[in-house]
């Protein structure tokens, strides 16, 4: 996924929304964080469409059900799971 390169909001940068956008969409962000992504994505397109795309990204991961899950190829699946730890620091 490309980083937006658009404005930025208040004390607050396209990258560091990003990296801050899973937290966002599960409500994890104190409210002083979430209240400056909030500031950022009023001012910035680019980030707009990244919440947009991870959104439809959840929205269709809850769709699938453990037998798709299943018949996903193996080696996505790791590197989906190696994504995943890797984003949230685990080995």
């Amino acid at each position: 996924m490309t980083v937006p390169a658009g404005p930025p909001g208040p004390d607050l940068s396209c990258r560091e929304l990003v990296a801050s956008v899973t937290d966002y969409l599960d409500g994890a962000l104190p409210d002083d964080r979430r209240a400056l992504v909030d500031a950022h994505l009023a001012t910035c397109e680019g980030c707009r469409h990244v919440l947009a795309q991870w959104r439809e990204v959840v929205r269709l991961g809850g769709r699938l059900g453990e037998a798709e899950v299943g018949e996903v190829a193996p080696d996505v699946r790791d590197g989906l799971v190696a994504a995943f730890r890797r984003r949230h620091g685990r080995p």
